[in-house]
């Protein structure tokens, strides 16, 4: 995840970045309880200071500030993917859940920008939806297709 969070296009209040597939990756790829352990030090890692977040940031004015309610997101997103990973035994429902699992990840997100801000959704989903919504399309099209080969790699 921190890897991913690096490959960045920046943007107003939010960058786009591929955190969002690593952790859809990590739903798909570990057994619940790992993918949660994984999400969970990933965002601990930056809370303490460790420039992990999108821009080689870190420490708590990240985690608390624009991004932060949708870094906070990832869990649901993990926890979504992971749940409901076993299900996901086709193209196209590995595509529904990755789906499911990024507006997951946008409920938080965006409505901790509206209370940061004092914005309404309308003045919120132009810039920290809208933007993104092609981008994370395509990770989710990725985390789909990605999932079972890189579970046949892993399991070598």
């Amino acid at each position: 995840m921190a890897v991913f969070s690096q490959i960045v296009i920046p943007l107003p209040l939010v960058p786009i970045n591929l955190a969002l597939l690593a952790v859809l990756l990590c739903g798909f790829l570990l057994p619940k309880r790992w993918a949660m352990v994984a999400v969970l030090c990933y965002l601990l890692m930056g809370a303490v200071g460790l420039p992990v977040f999108a821009g080689f940031r870190g420490g708590p004015q990240a985690l608390f500030g624009n991004t932060g309610g949708y870094l906070l997101g990832y869990i649901f997103t993990v926890l979504l993917i992971a749940q409901f990973e076993g299900w996901a035994d086709s193209f196209m429902k590995r595509l529904m859940l990755s789906v499911l699992a990024v507006l997951a990840c946008y409920l938080p997100g965006t409505l901790w920008l509206m209370s940061l801000t004092g914005r309404t959704l309308s003045q919120v989903l132009p810039v920290a939806v809208l933007p993104f919504l092609p981008g994370d399309a395509v990770k989710c099209l990725l985390a789909a297709m990605l999932a079972p080969r890189l579970r046949g790699v892993l399991n070598k």
